[in-house]
């Protein structure tokens, strides 16, 4: 059972870091890229790859977050997240005296 509390909390660790980082490249691509970004395909990826945290997000925050700052928002929901994942894991390990 701990083995699976672990894997479990590894993984979703690991898919809101990738998520954390898709975010980052998409941000520094926005400022590189400049107006001609919508025409960059690693850009246009980035976005395909970012819109399902960012359709959560927009859910779960209020109306009073405008749609510019959301990508921002999201980052550092996913930061906090992935810092509490971390506590878990480190309770698991506690828990079941395994030194992780």
């Amino acid at each position: 059972m701990v083995d699976t509390g672990l894997l479990l909390v590894g993984a979703l660790r690991s898919l809101v870091e990738l998520a954390g980082y898709f975010l980052l490249g998409q941000g520094l691509l926005y400022f590189l890229a400049g107006a001609a970004r919508e025409s960059n395909p690693v850009y246009r990826l980035f976005c395909v790859l970012t819109a399902p945290v960012l359709r959560i997000v927009r859910f779960v925050v209020p109306r009073v977050v405008i749609d510019r700052h959301l990508p921002l928002v999201a980052f550092f929901l996913l930061f906090w997240l992935w810092i509490a994942l971390a506590y878990v894991r480190r309770l698991i390990c506690a828990a079941n005296g395994l030194a992780c």
